[in-house]
């Protein structure tokens, strides 16, 4: 198996070695980073060419690196079931960055794409309807960001009074993120059933 990916992939620096920064096999998968600028050009190869028919785009996700320079890999992967492969395309963004839409390509990538924008705040030029699609319209930031707080910023309720739903700033009764990692058992005073007979 592992030698028909390293074909394909050596297919696929020959065909589009503008696009292709680096292939690997791992763990039985091909793997391939690309610029974002050329994600439309390269997705629509991996579809159109003889020898990948990718023809299914199968999920469309981000990946928060807040350390690095490029914050975000884009990640894409696809179905060929006349070949019974699977590829991912990777590719590093910048946090400001926009990146190209492949919804000209797979228009399933529509609503892939406002997953990611709204879970993750990555724009996507040429994008024929880019919005929140599992958060809230007012929502702030972005929920699977590393630097969100856990808490989120605000908490919304139905107020009996109001007869609505008020948004509140975000109020702990208590700080529950101090955790001193101990076990529950470690240093108690309990006698539990049988330990009077460990002395006998």
């Amino acid at each position: 198996m592992s030698e028909k990916l390293l074909e394909l992939a050596a297919h696929i620096e020959a065909r589009q070695p503008d696009c292709v920064i680096a292939t690997s096999v791992a763990n039985g998968e091909l793997e391939v980073t690309v610029s974002p600028e050329a994600l439309p050009t390269f997705t629509e190869f991996l579809k159109s060419d003889a020898t990948c028919e990718f023809t299914t785009l199968t999920d469309l996700t981000a990946v928060d690196y807040p350390g690095r320079d490029r914050r975000f890999d884009m990640v894409y992967l696809f179905l060929s079931m006349t070949q019974n492969q699977r590829i991912r395309v990777k590719a590093q963004v910048h946090e400001s960055a926009l990146v190209p839409t492949i919804t000209d390509v797979f228009p399933s990538a529509n609503w892939f794409e406002r997953e990611v924008f709204d879970m993750y705040g990555i724009l996507f030029s040429g994008h024929p309807d880019l919005r929140r699609i599992l958060t809230d319209y007012g929502f702030r930031g972005h929920p699977l960001r590393k630097d969100f707080p856990t808490t989120g910023y605000v908490e919304l309720r139905y107020d009996e009074t109001e007869k609505r739903v008020v948004y509140e700033p975000v109020s702990l009764t208590q700080d529950y993120r101090q955790f001193d990692f101990m076990s529950p058992w470690e240093g108690a005073e309990y006698i539990l059933p049988g330990d009077e007979k460990k002395g006998a």
